[in-house]
């Protein structure tokens, strides 16, 4: 029994070094954590899944696009201001998920850990991380609620523009977003 709670103390630790070495990879970007088999998380495998990932490429999308799509710079100012709150939220509560993974990690190298204390500590990286969705998901509406419809439409023009700049350079729709593409579009000769 004491070999198999050290194998998995073996593989918690590992994990969470991988974890540690990927944060270079978000400097710019959200990262998240995915639940994995052991009921823990690993930080930095996946952009911060659904609505956090998507929130800060939106946030971004618009600061990029602000002329384009016809921001005033009122809209913009408060865009960065909800940006950074964003980006505050994100930080901090990343930063408590990752104490209160390494805590349950402790736990569970602790044989005589009570069993309460350590559903303990899993209910609480849980209930940071609804609060980090629930953080983005606010954020969101907020910017939306920032733009007249006609920006809202322009806004979408813009992203479409963009994402078919991707997909004829080859990137396809999930890379290498707000990179500038040097690609022509292909002509449609209406063949498919």
């Amino acid at each position: 029994m004491r070999m198999n709670q050290r194998i998995l103390t073996g593989v918690l630790a590992v994990m969470m070094l991988l974890g540690l070495g990927a944060q270079a990879a978000w400097a710019d970007e959200e990262a998240g954590y995915r639940k994995g088999h052991d009921g823990g998380y690993s930080m930095g495998t996946h952009r911060m899944g659904g609505h956090q990932g998507s929130t800060g490429h939106y946030l971004r999308h618009l600061l990029r696009h602000h002329k384009e799509i016809g921001l005033t710079d009122d809209q913009v100012t408060k865009l960065k201001t909800i940006q950074l709150e964003l980006d505050r939220t994100r930080i901090k509560t990343e930063a408590d998920i990752q104490v209160a993974e390494r805590e349950l990690a402790a736990l569970l190298d602790d044989e005589k850990a009570d069993l309460a204390a350590i559903e303990a500590k899993v209910k609480q990286s849980e209930s940071l991380e609804v609060g980090l969705r629930m953080a983005a998901i606010k954020a969101k509406r907020a910017a939306m609620a920032l733009l007249t419809p006609e920006q809202r439409e322009k806004e979408k023009a813009e992203h479409e523009k963009m994402m078919q700049q991707h997909r004829s350079s080859g990137m396809g729709g999930g890379m290498g977003h707000g990179a500038p593409s040097t690609a022509e579009p292909k002509k449609s000769d209406g063949k498919k």
